[in-house]
């Protein structure tokens, strides 16, 4: 890798500068990755929720509620007790 962005780095075409330099510039995180195996994926995941939250509510009156809708999507809680309007009770 480091071959190649060093020639990349030398080529005519512009684009390939632009990307041996950016390469070049996240180099250790480029290769964290492949020996942790680890990703931004699912940070990238939760964010995306949360820019849909705020996008739809059009702004919270306060930070605290925007942290807490924040934690109610993206937290997967499963103890939560159900919505009374969406599932009827049980009859006995």
């Amino acid at each position: 890798l480091r071959k190649w962005v060093s020639w990349a780095r030398r080529c005519r075409l512009t684009p390939f500068k632009k990307l041996g330099a950016t390469i070049r510039d996240h180099l250790t995180g480029i290769l964290r990755h492949f020996d942790t195996g680890l990703s931004n994926g699912q940070v990238e995941a939760f964010n995306a929720q949360i820019q849909a939250a705020k996008a739809r509510a059009k702004g919270y009156r306060t930070d605290a509620n925007l942290i807490a809708i924040s934690y109610l999507l993206c937290a997967k809680l499963r103890h939560l007790p159900r919505h009374p309007w969406l599932h009827a009770p049980h009859q006995t």
